[in-house]
């Protein structure tokens, strides 16, 4: 609608005084009608639109969606400037102004550099088929430290296991101890079932297709995962919603005690909104992937892990790392304690 009344005001070179309120009655019906908003032939958003058609039938439907969240963004952004973004305007001016924009709507900083990528992944399709583009010039700064996000450790996992607990929370606190030991997402870890394991070798695996990025999948069950399933006549738990899990783990770690203040950027939307809450209203049911990858990093090569979890690049893989190590900390502490009495205490 912006850009539709900004070129009608073009064509009056912003003389309000020519204004007829007819044309812009109708130029503001028009762009109201979805089925007749148009994009340039040779603008970016008609070029997203086709790669994405393109490659429906390639992609998963989470995939499908992160592209119009893109998609969609770059709309909002065309909006805002008043004028269809060309694709001979994609250049290193266009990330600053992007980034300008994004950052005075506060959206999410992974939300914008991933929109950028897409970007640049399309230019370069473009380039494939002889289209010339600007797509070198799409450079993004490095991106501040990632904060540390919540995991809990295998002591605290410990804890939870032999916790006493009401039974309605058995199930919960058993997909949860599940989750951390396979390093899935809750749509594939919530549908293991005794169907889906196999012997490799004298070993009990678990085989399964990951629904995100359809990767097949082989592990191994970790013994906490075979003593759970031991507990339960062979069986894995029963099933519980997505919804329903994610509060009775909040509820456990609650009851755990884990209520230590912590600093976790809460997403409203694709902004992100930074707050101080106890450890326990943070947690997901992302956290068991997340516990996996940092528990046994530096203990199992980064390869395995890899495999275990499906990410495709190490860089990915590094996001659901907590770089906070607790052991060197534990041992430095040691350290003070003990020059503290050499010096004060001889």
């Amino acid at each position: 609608m912006r850009i539709k009344i900004a070129a009608y005001l073009d064509s009056l070179s912003w003389n309000f005084d020519k204004i007829s309120l007819r044309t812009l009655s109708r130029c503001i019906r028009e762009a109201s009608t979805r089925g007749n908003i148009k994009c340039p032939e040779n603008g970016l958003l008609w070029h997203m639109g086709n790669y994405i058609n393109s490659r429906s039938h390639l992609i998963c439907k989470s995939t499908h969606r992160r592209y119009l969240v893109f998609y969609n963004l770059l709309e909002r952004f065309e909006g805002h400037r008043m004028r269809h973004l060309m694709i001979s305007e994609v250049n290193a001016s266009f990330v600053k102004e992007f980034l300008d924009y994004c950052n005075s709507e506060t959206f999410a900083t992974s939300t914008t550099y991933r929109t950028v990528n897409f970007i640049k992944t399309v230019l370069n399709h473009l380039e494939k088929r002889g289209i010339r583009t600007f797509a070198y010039e799409l450079e993004l700064p490095k991106e501040r430290k990632q904060k540390p996000f919540i995991t809990l450790t295998e002591d605290e996992l410990v804890k939870i296991k032999r916790m006493d607990l009401p039974m309605n929370l058995h199930a919960a606190r058993d997909w949860l101890v599940i989750s951390c030991y396979t390093g899935q997402r809750v749509s594939d870890f919530m549908e293991f079932s005794t169907s889906k394991i196999q012997d490799v070798e004298g070993m009990e695996c678990i085989s399964f297709i990951q629904k995100k990025t359809l990767r097949n999948v082989t592990l191994p069950l970790h013994p906490a995962v075979q003593v759970i399933k031991l507990h339960n006549e062979g069986n894995f738990p029963e099933k519980i919603s997505h919804k329903k899990y994610n509060q009775q783990i909040k509820e456990i770690v609650r009851q755990a005690g884990f209520d230590t203040p912590v600093s976790i950027g809460k997403r409203t939307g694709f902004r992100v909104i930074t707050s101080v809450i106890p450890k326990w209203q943070a947690v997901t049911s992302h956290i068991g992937r997340r516990s996996f990858a940092s528990n046994f990093y530096g203990k199992i090569p980064t390869s395995l892990l890899m495999e275990a979890t499906g990410h495709s690049s190490e860089q990915m893989f590094h996001r659901y790392i907590n770089h906070i190590d607790t052991e060197r900390i534990s041992s430095l502490r040691l350290y003070f304690e003990k020059a503290y009495k050499n010096k004060f205490q001889s």
